[in-house]
């Protein structure tokens, strides 16, 4: 095997450039005892990849809403076994890693059976077997906050075969997105039994490894998380002894900032990263800079089933007051601005489906005409009431997401300059998206968290000053009771197929699964649309009647979506040859083979490569 050689840092320019980037000062969070180190056998010089990012985020659960980041695809992309992987151009194709096999064996019913590797385990030594399947099957069908659901709620069984190495998955009818299920498996083993298992494990960790690394430790103190080489691992093991993400805090000294040795950074496209990259670039060394869609789209969320926006009217009139452009340009003026319900920018062949005017368009007259047929009159200082109560809304945003609080803030100030009160507040994440209820804490105007801030055992403590300084906390608000929030923001997901796509994000959920929570919506005139595309063909026709009663129903207002930066500099590239990846997956999907010099990858792949796949 090729010797290993040390990664070098990017220049110290750079890193004053990188680093200084997105603020941090709440208080830090205990970090979680570390998962016991796997010895490891030394094969020459020791080499560390480390990856600096914008934050931590505030779990690492792949399926869940609230935990999308850049470090959970991460993450996920290299510890969480898939059956399926997008090739580089997005093409999905089959891990023979973990499964040997994946066909259709039946129409009647629509069957689809997976023969998976004899060989596959997770680190804790179990299996990766048909209980993953089942778990997670059963997680996503039946759990709020989570991203894809639709095409597991199509599932009527799952069988083991073969003691659980041979997997049937049985649908209620011929289902042709079947590929892009079971992405990411997790350990049933560990997480059926454990309480608060679909959440709770993930916030300061994954259970177990069934990739080509494992995670070791999050330290939320120093906003880092190590993954070393997951020394089980049946494949072609990782070239590189570990790989740590570091979050990249703002408000660092420089000549701090320069003793950092980090190999590449994951930054989004922000005005200072990018004028700092442009000043670099006509450095002697200038470093590699590749731009990529992130996999997301930022939007706010209606509570459409009650509240003052059960009324399709006063949505529109709160949609007509918002200026999406400016939003963007405050919170993230390299984003590309997002116009469509189900497509995003990324997508090959999208289009833009929104209205020229209002509701997508600020104005303020379609505002006030709109407000004024659902009853509500506006008072001598400007402010919308109905039979004498104001109108105020509750902005919500998960506290660790800082993006997403920024955003509820310029929200907040525009609602009140159109007269409508408003309020933000800012709950651990995960409950804003699974609670009907929330507490209604909202952030300091100066104070945001630091970038390794996450949940700690006792949940997420922002302050208790106003939003902003025109935000006035609504009647429901006070005395610490719990408030529902009217408006939420929250990412979508920007990759598959647009029906599922469609159908997760705003068809009609399963009884008792968040039926009552912002962005949960059942529309009649759309639910046999969305039907119709979840199990059929991709037809232009109905995409865009979907798309025209989404934008006259309202149960969401698309707002951007954002690019991300893959900085390197020379000996990163000829030691990883990063590139941004497929958009679901990420920059880190080759990084089992970082580290090898060109060709060895191969070299070792053909070596040890297993017949039977």
């Amino acid at each position: 095997m090729t010797a290993r050689r040390p990664f070098r840092a990017l220049p110290a320019l750079l890193l004053a450039g990188l680093l200084a980037l997105t603020a941090c000062s709440a208080e830090p969070q205990p970090a979680p005892a570390p998962e016991e180190p796997v010895p490891t056998e030394a094969v020459g010089a020791p080499t560390r990849v480390t990856v600096g990012v914008d934050g931590l985020g505030p779990g690492f659960n792949p399926h869940l809403r609230s935990d999308q980041s850049t470090t959970t695809t991460a993450l996920a992309a290299i510890t969480l076994p898939s059956v399926f992987r997008p090739d580089e151009q997005g093409n999905l194709r089959i891990d023979p890693t973990v499964a040997t096999s994946a066909e259709v064996t039946s129409q009647d019913p629509f069957t689809v059976s997976y023969e998976l590797n004899v060989e596959a385990g997770w680190s804790s030594g179990a299996p990766i077997a048909a209980e993953d399947f089942v778990y997670l099957w059963q997680q996503m069908s039946s759990q709020p906050n989570t991203v894809g659901a639709a095409g597991y709620r199509e599932i009527t069984d799952v069988r083991s075969r073969a003691a659980g190495k041979a997997v049937d998955v049985e649908f209620d009818q011929p289902y042709p997105h079947w590929q892009e299920l079971f992405a990411n498996l997790l350990p049933a083993h560990l997480l059926k039994d454990a309480p608060g298992g679909w959440t709770a494990p993930f916030q300061n960790g994954l259970p177990a490894s069934g990739g080509p690394f494992r995670l070791m430790q999050v330290d939320r103190l120093r906003g880092e998380v190590l993954l070393a080489r997951n020394d089980p691992y049946w494949d072609v093991p990782a070239v590189a002894d570990e790989i740590v993400l570091r979050a990249i805090p703002p408000n660092t000294l420089p000549t701090a900032l320069s003793s950092q040795d980090i190999d590449m950074a994951l930054p989004d496209a922000a005005p200072d990263v990018t004028a700092a990259l442009d000043v670099l670039a006509r450095s002697p060394e200038p470093p590699t800079v590749q731009r990529a869609p992130r996999p997301l789209v930022q939007q706010l969320e209606f509570r459409s089933e009650d509240g003052p926006l059960a009324d399709p009217r006063v949505r529109e009139g709160i949609a007509a007051l918002l200026d999406r452009n400016a939003i963007r340009e405050r919170v993230s003026p390299d984003a590309t601005p997002v116009d469509a319900f189900g497509a995003a920018p990324s997508d090959p062949g999208y289009t833009a489906t929104a209205p020229d005017g209002a509701p997508a368009r600020q104005d303020p007259v379609e505002a006030a005409a709109a407000l004024t047929e659902a009853g509500y009159v506006r008072d001598a200082d400007g402010r919308w009431a109905l039979g004498g109560r104001p109108l105020s809304l509750v902005i919500g945003a998960g506290a660790s997401r800082t993006q997403d609080v920024e955003i509820a803030r310029v929200v907040a100030e525009q609602l009140e300059a159109g007269g409508v009160g408003a309020t933000v507040v800012a709950p651990p994440a995960p409950d804003l998206l699974t609670s009907d209820t929330v507490a209604p804490v909202t952030p300091s105007p100066t104070t945001t968290p630091a970038p390794g801030a996450g949940p700690a055992p006792g949940g997420e403590t922002p302050s208790q000053a106003p939003a902003s300084p025109t935000a006035s906390p609504s009647p429901e608000a006070g005395g610490g009771s719990a408030v529902a929030v009217d408006v939420v923001v929250v990412p979508r997901p920007a990759y598959g197929a647009i029906g599922p796509r469609l159908n997760s994000d705003y068809g009609c959920p399963p009884d008792g699964v968040g039926d009552d929570l912002p962005g949960t919506s059942c529309f009649p005139a759309l639910q046999p649309l969305l039907d119709e595309l979840l199990t059929g063909p991709e037809d232009p026709a109905v995409i865009g009647e979907a798309e025209r009663v989404l934008w006259r129903q309202l149960p969401a207002l698309p707002l951007y979506q954002a690019q991300g930066l893959v900085v390197s500099n020379r000996q990163t590239d000829e030691s990883t040859r990063v590139t941004p990846g497929p958009i679901a997956t990420g920059p880190l999907s080759s990084a089992k083979d970082w580290g090898e010099p060109e060709g060895s990858a191969e070299e070792r792949s053909g070596d040890d490569e297993d017949p039977a796949n």
